[in-house]
């Protein structure tokens, strides 16, 4: 929907500031902005306009003008909390979904959070008690960012946004470049730029008198009920339905992003747009548009689609991880950020499939083969040790067999990428940046929270907390914010976690298929075929690129450069990339790692400004030129 930023705290030149930091951002709202300045207090708002395109600007004020609010999402049962304030006696101005907050949070006060079906950030500020109040929506599926420096809290939705604050420090995050070479994504609170923080999903934050203070309002909980599979997968079909037409609110147009996965081709034989998106690549196996347009030519809808090229991807990378505001190196980043680019051309909104594997038990890491399970009948005495010493071991076949068989899921799985392990991420990197928390540090305080789950729940429990929101949303929003688009999610909705919760493991994850149940329901709106289709994923095809000369000498250019001397053993960094070049190992994604990390950094550390307006390829271009 839009974008917002500001600050709290004594500012020369406030009004000045606060436009630079929503020039960033106007990628995000592009249709109009708004600004409110009083007292050392600067909110800014930029708007995509979806719905009440008229009166819905902001920021928004109560009756009296006492609270004012800047916010960005949808907020889906509206219309219910709008007539029960009405009824309570709010008087409201406009149409929009906005205006509820205020109204809610005047009387519901920080209960609000816990009432609202939808996607959102949102700042309240106090203008009576002097009183921040913020929130991130219980999945974490729009980013909030805040720091406190030089006496000043600054937020926004992007942290690009933050930097023209004179009171800013840009500062490299040392501890960050560790986890990320494991995780592929920023994995902790503390961002790639150090006193920046991201607030958690499912918390909110107060700020008053010069203090911080966050809670969480909401956790999920796997509730397995004992109900017949039939009436499971009833009521599974009857909530998606449900959250898909509430996804659906709008009063622009609206499209569909689809692949050849289950979910997303859920989500559109149910919303039959007009319009599907796809793209793929030329490169055999790393395209998903033929089944898209099948599915697609069955419903009756219109595919749209565009093969990429890896000149074209390459061209973009540093556009793309200046968009990510922290160096992110999921290769699928790429695809879906010409895919919002190709939606944009056409529609303003886009439904989409994130959320229902994290939700339903999507990936095959919850499945145990039937390999696995034979050789967990023998005694723990004896798989235990064997899994102590497999961890030890060089890379090598039967290595995770042992591992898996033979240590609990809290000693192996970190989510659904695992690029580096820790010993050779810290091999590679420089002294200064080997001090971080620890891996298990990170998932640690996840995994405690459920104890007591079978394998599967706390496999998905900890992927609903890390992956699913640094790296599966974070990139939705910003590929989509970049082209001024707004991504729903349809399947990470309150009402369709409280069915998902229900769900045994058995009918999550079993010999026949991943997403059982789901699959199930699926079925009741999508030919048997695109129901069980094995997940794909979006592919791309980095580590042909890698072996290509021109891509490779690009890449070796980073790898040679100054900024690899300060992060990396840059011997060893080499060694890694010609080792792929060469075709001895598929090193494809520990390269792509280093390289996106250092393309970010190029970014926003070694050039001498950075753009204040709409992005575009000429001003990345030139900012980065080697």
């Amino acid at each position: 929907m839009c974008g917002f930023t500001g600050f709290i705290g004594n500012t020369d030149n406030e009004f000045k500031v606060l436009k630079e930091m929503m020039d960033r951002i106007v990628h995000r709202g592009p249709d109009s902005s708004g600004k409110f300045v009083e007292d050392g207090v600067a909110l800014g708002f930029r708007r995509l306009s979806i719905i009440d395109l008229e009166a819905g600007s902001q920021p928004i004020y109560n009756e009296d003008e006492s609270i004012v609010l800047i916010f960005n999402g949808e907020i889906y049962n509206f219309i219910e909390l709008r007539e029960d304030l009405v009824a309570r006696g709010h008087v409201f101005k406009t149409h929009t979904d906005s205006e509820v907050l205020i109204h809610g949070y005047e009387e519901y006060g920080t209960d609000l959070v816990g009432k609202l079906r939808g996607m959102f950030a949102f700042v309240i500020w106090d203008r009576s008690e002097k009183k921040l109040f913020a929130a991130r929506d219980m999945f974490g599926i729009k980013p909030f960012y805040y720091a406190q420096m030089n006496g000043t809290l600054l937020f926004g939705s992007e942290i690009k946004s933050l930097i023209p604050h004179p009171h800013f420090l840009k500062e490299f995050n040392e501890n960050a470049l560790k986890p990320y070479l494991t995780f592929q994504y920023p994995v902790m609170n503390e961002t790639f730029f150090k006193g920046v923080y991201k607030l958690p999903s499912a918390h909110y934050m107060t700020f008053e008198k010069g203090h911080v203070e966050i809670k969480r309002y909401w956790s999920p909980k796997f509730k397995p009920s004992n109900q017949p599979l039939e009436e499971l997968v009833d009521e599974i079909d009857d909530v998606v339905r449900d959250s898909v037409i509430a996804h659906q609110i709008s009063d622009v147009k609206l499209g569909s992003f689809l692949s050849s996965g289950v979910d997303s081709s859920y989500v559109a034989a149910l919303v039959k747009p007009d319009k599907t998106f796809t793209v793929g690549f030329s490169d055999e196996n790393f395209s998903e548009i033929d089944n898209a347009k099948e599915l697609s030519n069955e419903l009756g809808i219109q595919n749209i689609s565009e093969i990429l090229d890896a000149d074209t991807c390459f061209s973009k990378l540093p556009e793309i991880q200046y968009m990510m505001d922290e160096p992110h190196s999921n290769p699928s980043i790429v695809p879906l950020y010409f895919l919002a680019e190709l939606a944009s051309n056409h529609v303003t909104v886009v439904l989409s499939g994130e959320g229902a594997d994290e939700l339903f038990g999507g990936y095959e890491d919850y499945k145990t083969a039937p390999a696995l399970k034979k050789y967990k009948k023998i005694s723990r005495l004896i798989r235990k040790p064997l899994g102590v010493v497999a961890k030890w071991m060089p890379e090598m076949k039967g290595k995770n067999f042992l591992i898996k068989g033979g240590l609990p899921v809290e000693d192996w799985f970190i989510g659904q990428a695992k690029i580096f392990s820790e010993e050779e991420a810290t091999g590679i990197v420089n002294s200064d940046y080997s001090k971080s928390l620890k891996v298990k540090e990170i998932v640690k305080p996840i995994y405690d929270q459920v104890k007591h789950e079978d394998d599967v729940t706390k496999m998905q429990y900890l992927d609903l907390h890390l992956w699913l929101v640094d790296d599966i949303l974070l990139k939705a929003d910003k590929m989509s914010m970049a082209h001024s688009i707004e991504l729903r999610v349809p399947f990470l909705d309150k009402d369709v976690m409280a069915t998902a919760s229900k769900i045994p493991s058995k009918y999550r994850v079993n010999h026949i298929n991943t997403k059982y149940a789901f699959r199930l329901a699926a079925g009741r709106a999508l030919p048997k075929k695109s129901a069980n289709r094995k997940k794909i994923g979006f592919p791309v095809p980095i580590r042909h690129w890698i072996r290509t000369d021109k891509y490779y000498q690009e890449i070796k250019q980073y790898f040679t450069g100054n900024a690899a001397t300060i992060f990396f053993n840059q011997a060893k960094i080499v060694a890694l990339l010609e080792e792929h070049y060469q075709g001895k190992k598929n090193n494809g994604r520990k390269v792509w790692t280093i390289f996106m990390f250092l393309v970010w950094y190029k970014v926003y550390f070694e050039s001498d400004s950075l753009p204040f307006v709409e992005t575009n390829s000429d001003q990345i271009k030139q900012l980065t030129k080697i």
